[in-house]
């Protein structure tokens, strides 16, 4: 992963550049005991020591670290500069920092942005006694813009490998959709794709106990739950939310099937709208989808078609954007609610990779949900999943 840790540490001074912050120190410590999130893109290992990894607008790079991190930091090739100390981080801090005389140095705190947020409060009172007595504490702004964009703003490596994390997930839909019977509960459908990642030697994307979620019928609990004993009977939907982690990059994918019955050997109409009215709020969201666009404003569009089509609406974002986490940060598609903070208001900028996934949760069908992954390009954006347009159809 050097090649990527390389590719956003230049990065790094190129959106200093752009946001004109003259410098970014990244403070941690004993990061084996939940580490600066940011850390993965700009180091990708564990530091111990009190450490500063040290952006400038004019293209520095410097690693200050423990003596005894001092070569791994230089096998990196990230940093030009690497300075170990043995006693105290202090004045090396220090050094760096009058030697470059910033107007403006962001430091790792965000209200808004979990990822941005990796300053602990304590370490920032450590930091701020390093600096007590210079000029430097009045010059301290939040790293929030910087960090949300070199983490959104996905290099070419970065997007090929989330490619290939959603090629297995499509892989291994396919291999359910051939394999999933009548009778078998929701468990049992998800030890076969469970399964499939172990036999790939990769993880699920989040939580195993619930990847994926499986939602069989209507009597099936909505939201962020484990499979249940429930059985999947003809004339049923099933809904999965599903995605791997490979080779640190995540992918995150719903999609939809049916089981037929001697009834109803094709979908009823009532489930055929409800899947048609989430694809066409996903096709509208991803037309309207190009850079500096709001993400509160592509919201909006989904969200509507949902409702205009007499569907209830739905409660959660339209879309998230994903890399090393499912979850991965910044700028999101949804609606401006105050568990959200500022992050609606963000606008989407090329590289970024988001998922769209309106939904319906049917008291009569139960769940249905599709989500698609889509890159925003520089005129627009594209599909990185292959979408689902119709319901899939299982074996009876």
């Amino acid at each position: 992963m050097e090649k990527i840790i390389q590719e956003k540490t230049k990065q790094a001074v190129t959106v200093l550049k752009e946001l004109d912050i003259d410098l970014w120190v990244t403070f941690s410590r004993e990061t084996s005991a939940g580490g600066d999130p940011v850390l993965p893109l700009i180091y990708g290992r564990d530091l111990t020591w009190q450490s500063a990894l040290i952006f400038s607008k004019h293209g520095e790079r410097i690693a200050i670290v423990g003596t005894f991190e001092e070569n791994t930091a230089l096998r990196t090739h990230a940093y030009d500069t690497v300075i170990p100390y043995n006693e105290s981080i202090q004045p090396h801090l220090l050094e760096v920092i009058n030697d470059l005389d910033p107007k403006s140095i962001a430091i790792n705190y965000s209200m808004d942005d979990v990822y941005s947020d990796g300053l602990g409060y304590g370490l920032y009172q450590v930091l701020l006694r390093y600096l007590d007595g210079t000029s430097f504490i009045e010059r301290l702004i939040p790293a929030e813009k910087i960090i949300r964009t070199l983490r959104g703003r996905k290099t070419k490596s970065e997007i090929n490998l989330i490619k290939s994390a959603i090629e297995t997930t499509e892989e291994i839909y396919d291999l359910v959709f051939q394999n999933v019977k009548q009778g078998m509960s929701e468990v049992q459908i998800a030890k076969i794709m469970h399964n499939e990642i172990e036999l790939r030697g990769i993880k699920p994307s989040w939580e195993k106990d619930h990847c994926p979620i499986v939602n069989v019928g209507p009597e099936s609990p909505a939201g962020h739950v484990s499979p249940t004993l429930l059985q999947l009977d003809p004339g049923q939907l099933i809904h999965f939310d599903f995605g791997v982690k490979q080779n640190q990059y995540c992918s995150d994918i719903q999609r939809i099937a049916y089981l037929p019955s001697k009834k109803n050997p094709k979908p009823p109409k009532n489930f055929q709208n409800a899947f048609h009215t989430v694809v066409q709020a996903i096709e509208k969201a991803v037309l309207a989808m190009r850079p500096g666009v709001l993400g509160r404003e592509i919201d909006a569009l989904a969200r509507k078609t949902i409702t205009e089509a007499g569907y209830p609406e739905f409660k959660h974002a339209t879309g998230h954007q994903v890399g090393r986490q499912t979850h991965d940060g910044g700028g999101i598609i949804g609606p401006l609610w105050d568990r959200y903070g500022d992050t609606p208001n963000w606008p989407l900028e090329p590289g970024q990779v988001y998922t769209i996934e309106p939904s319906i949760i049917d008291p009569a069908i139960g769940v249905v949900g599709v989500e698609e992954m889509v890159l925003v390009t520089e005129d627009g954006a594209e599909y990185l999943s292959s979408p689902q347009k119709e319901l899939v159809i299982l074996q009876s």
